[in-house]
């Protein structure tokens, strides 16, 4: 508390009420978070306003509910106006309090409608029972719910009563605004979510064969990597001298030079990284770790991102969000870091997202010589075949194999 406020009798204040006990604990993790002084300040006071109007009311924690954190704000507004995070501090607040085990269960200001509430047992089936990677639980909760929202709207949720032709009608439905490989996802969720129904009792069909395929030959496409002079011109576009900028240098250079995933790079770890070696530990798919070499002028752009630009904070993860509360970054920050570069340096790619320098760092190694077999083991693909797609960007060699036009030029 003596952080944020310099004033013996405001802190005093602050610590009255049923709430007390647990504010000094509040403030640490806004502290440690990375909130400014005077946003935590405010978050403070929305929650030291609380437990005095609790002790008016001669309510304890015990007796904190919904309806009384309702009345607490509409008592509030009266006074003065709705501040921007209040409802939000109070909600990290009460998460406090479950963790110290102050109140029994969380407080949720938000009531759980009845997809929200089939979606988390979905959730606990996914991670208990299938053991699946994080990302691939997000992907399959969020293509369920767009499923089961798009079905039933508002109405009340009743799957015992769906039919195979429904199934197939909603999926192509959601298929149509996005990729082939999403969509592939899509289903492959859905499938899991009709089979997860089917042993429940929720269904008595087998839906999950009704799920209808996605066309995506093997191979079928080119890759479409960023041109050498791109890359180096979204390189140049970040501004060094900030924070962001050189976590976004970090970040774009480990894209271009390792070829690494958008998920790869949220995964790395302080522990990662062996300085004295010259080494980083990557997390690939399926949990699968490798060891590739670290680059030096990727080493000093990482060390310059965590000597001068990133915050202090108790998360392990290399990069982290420059904005309270401090946390790793996800996969789709990533790619908003990728795109807002290309932007900056004026670049308007067919294709978004960070693999597209997946893509140029693959035709540039086979461009300069480099074998698929080695292609394959910098981008750590399991399997040969994944790699091969990348002889289809060897213009040169594949016009070396093309048979003569018949009857000859002309």
């Amino acid at each position: 508390m003596e952080r944020f406020f310099r004033n013996p009798h405001t802190i005093r204040k602050k610590r009255q009420g049923p709430l007390g006990a647990y504010i000094d604990d509040f403030a640490q993790l806004l502290s440690e978070q990375g909130y400014t002084r005077e946003c935590a300040r405010r978050l403070l006071r929305v929650v030291a306003e609380f437990s005095q109007w609790l002790s008016c009311l001669h309510l304890t924690v015990k007796d904190i509910k919904v309806t009384n954190v309702k009345r607490f704000f509409r008592s509030r507004v009266r006074c003065q106006p709705a501040a921007r995070g209040s409802a939000a501090s109070l909600k990290a607040f009460f998460e406090l309090l479950y963790r110290k085990g102050a109140v029994a269960a969380p407080i949720r200001a938000v009531k759980k409608t009845p997809i929200d509430k089939m979606l988390g047992d979905f959730s606990l089936y996914l991670q208990q029972e299938r053991a699946l990677a994080p990302g691939t639980i997000a992907n399959y909760l969020l293509d369920t719910k767009k499923f089961l929202a798009h079905r039933f709207g508002r109405r009340p949720v009743n799957i015992s009563k769906l039919a195979a032709a429904e199934v197939v009608e909603s999926v192509q439905r959601l298929a149509l605004p996005i990729s082939r490989k999403r969509a592939k996802v899509m289903t492959s969720g859905l499938r899991t979510f009709l089979r997860y129904a089917r042993y429940q009792g929720l269904i008595r069909s087998n839906l999950a064969a009704c799920v209808p395929a996605i066309a995506d030959w093997s191979v079928a496409s080119i890759p479409k990597g960023l041109p050498t002079e791109h890359v180096k011109r979204a390189l140049a576009s970040c501004d060094r001298k900030s924070a962001i900028g050189r976590r976004d240098y970090a970040i774009l250079l480990l894209l271009a030079r390792l070829g690494l995933r958008a998920g790869e790079v949220c995964l790395l770890h302080l522990e990662d990284i062996d300085w004295q070696v010259g080494s980083l530990t990557i997390r690939g798919k399926g949990n699968y770790c490798s060891q590739l070499p670290l680059p030096p002028d990727v080493g000093r752009a990482i060390a310059d991102y965590l000597k001068n630009g990133r915050q202090r904070s108790s998360d392990r993860s290399v990069f982290l969000k420059t904005c309270a509360p401090v946390a790793n970054l996800s996969s789709g920050t990533i790619g908003l870091i990728v795109n807002k570069a290309l932007a900056r340096a004026g670049i308007n790619p067919y294709q978004k997202g960070a693999h597209q320098f997946r893509h140029a760092l693959a035709t540039k190694m086979l461009r300069q010589g480099a074998s698929l077999a080695e292609i394959g083991e910098i981008l750590r693909h399991q399997h040969p075949q994944t790699t091969s797609i990348y002889a289809k960007v060897d213009i040169a060699s594949l016009r070396r194999l093309a048979l003569p036009w018949p009857g000859g030029s002309r």
